[in-house]
């Protein structure tokens, strides 16, 4: 056995959940990484929604899916919390890279609340076996208060509808990102 990454684990688990011609969220689009890689897994006959709060972020995801010829994506410049505002349909997964885009303003940051009320949202519309993995970068001003956001909420979930994972390498410095993963196995109660 070797011990993937934590960027490679999440991508294992989210391939683990999302099938062809599903519907899977990236929460956080970033520069488009995960966004090109959720288009592959659902394929043609699938569908992925993107969302980022910064004009930057969208621009640089459109363009990596315009260079890879991508077309069954919808990529949206607004937060993640409104994600129920776009989606009504049942989603296989999502994923979110919290923190601040690289090579942008590391002012503008994923936000706890934000991010606390997308999973809420995105609960609901996950199938029973679909997966949300978070990868929670917090060595940043305002990562731990997010981080700690996310433990408390991810924490407090019925263990018999949403089963919570923590992923990390714990002798690594200087705040590593580690991976937060929740798998619905029984409809999700508020």
């Amino acid at each position: 056995m070797k011990l993937q990454r934590v960027l490679q684990y999440a991508q294992h688990l989210l391939m683990q959940s999302i099938e062809e011609g599903e519907i899977a969220v990236d929460g956080t689009a970033g520069n488009g990484h995960d966004t090109l890689f959720l288009s592959q897994l659902v394929g043609e006959n699938g569908h992925v929604y993107a969302f980022d709060v910064q004009q930057q972020a969208v621009d640089a995801t459109l363009n990596r899916l315009t260079e890879h010829r991508v077309t069954n994506t919808t990529v949206i410049l607004d937060g993640h919390e409104k994600v129920a505002n776009y989606i009504q349909q049942e989603i296989a997964g999502a994923v979110f890279n919290l923190g601040y885009l690289p090579g942008a303003d590391h002012t503008i940051i994923t936000q706890g609340n934000t991010t606390v009320v997308a999973i809420e949202q995105l609960l609901q519309l996950l199938k029973v076996g679909g997966i949300i993995v978070l990868v929670i970068y917090h060595g940043h001003e305002g990562g731990k208060k997010e981080r700690d956001d996310v433990l408390q909420f991810v924490s407090s979930l019925s263990q018999k509808h949403v089963h919570v994972l923590r992923y990390e390498f714990i002798n690594q410095k200087n705040d590593p990102p580690f991976i937060v993963a929740l798998e619905k196995v029984k409809l999700f109660q508020k």
